[in-house]
């Protein structure tokens, strides 16, 4: 019987594994007008940043590619921390995994059926409690897989979902302000391994748009950060500069933060990744 589970197992992974590997082409959504534009990242850049928020993420561990935080009322899944909200919870964040299955399937990656029918129904798990108590099901483990060997390909949405963003940040300020974002922007872009910074950070705390996403009127997203920004140019000081204001943004987060909260027991490790924003991953 021993044998028996085990080489169901192993098939079961082998086929995961096969349908998740499938080389996929992903075309990269066009750049708004004043934006860099890199026409695409290369496979090395691709491999380099995916790794490097994989470890920000989950510190090499893959069971953290599916986690829910005992603060939280979603589940964050795989490298890019997607926040799937069950079926009900009000989205006081901006919910990214339903996107992301649709990404799959536009790139022709094979994914579970049950995957297809549940994208526009919410999470599958009402709460923590069924989600730990999931953790060895067969369709937890073969989303778990789905999401290891996908990592380049979540590196792309995120790529496309940062350039598809810029207009409609740049769009929540003054156009004073939005030519100062567009040149900070830039400035970072333009660097030796600007992208992954850029990347990183819209991917862990958003756009900085959302009412919802502030306190005392204060936002912590990417467009606090560029606005934040001093005038630097593009290579090793763009990139430190990019770090100390995203930095001094999160340090705001914190002190504007309801003290219930208890933020300031993060700061430790977003002051760990935002210092890895200062230099090059290339």
């Amino acid at each position: 019987m021993k044998i028996l589970k085990f080489a169901v197992a192993i098939a079961i992974i082998a086929t995961l594994f096969g349908g998740c590997t499938k080389q996929v082409k992903t075309e990269v959504s066009s750049v708004p007008e004043g934006y860099e534009d890199p026409d695409k990242l290369t496979t090395y850049e691709l491999n380099r940043i995916s790794e490097k928020i994989y470890m920000n993420e989950t510190s090499g561990n893959p069971d953290h590619l599916m986690f829910w935080s005992t603060n939280e009322v979603f589940p964050s899944l795989g490298i890019g921390h997607f926040i799937w909200y069950p079926k009900g919870q009000p989205k006081r964040f901006d919910e990214t995994f339903p996107a992301m299955i649709q990404y799959y399937m536009d790139n022709k990656i094979e994914i579970p059926e049950w995957l297809k029918k549940q994208k526009d129904l919410g999470a599958p798990w009402a709460n923590r409690a069924t989600f730990e108590r999931a953790r060895k099901d067969k369709q937890f483990v073969e989303l778990k897989y789905l999401l290891m060997n996908t990592k380049n390909l979540q590196t792309q949405f995120f790529f496309d979902r940062l350039k598809a963003s810029l207009p409609e940040i740049a769009g929540h300020v003054s156009k004073q302000d939005a030519e100062l974002v567009k040149r900070n922007y830039n400035v970072v872009a333009q660097s030796p391994g600007g992208w992954y910074p850029l990347i990183d950070y819209i991917n862990f705390k958003g756009k900085g748009i959302k009412s919802t996403e502030k306190y005392n009127g204060q936002g912590w997203g990417l467009l606090q950060v560029l606005q934040t920004m001093r005038p630097v140019q593009k290579g090793s000081a763009a990139l430190m500069e990019f770090s100390r204001a995203a930095d001094a943004i999160l340090k705001q987060r914190v002190q504007n933060s309801p003290p219930e909260n208890n933020e300031r027991k993060w700061l430790q490790g977003w002051k760990v990744r935002t210092d890895s924003y200062a230099n090059s991953i290339l």
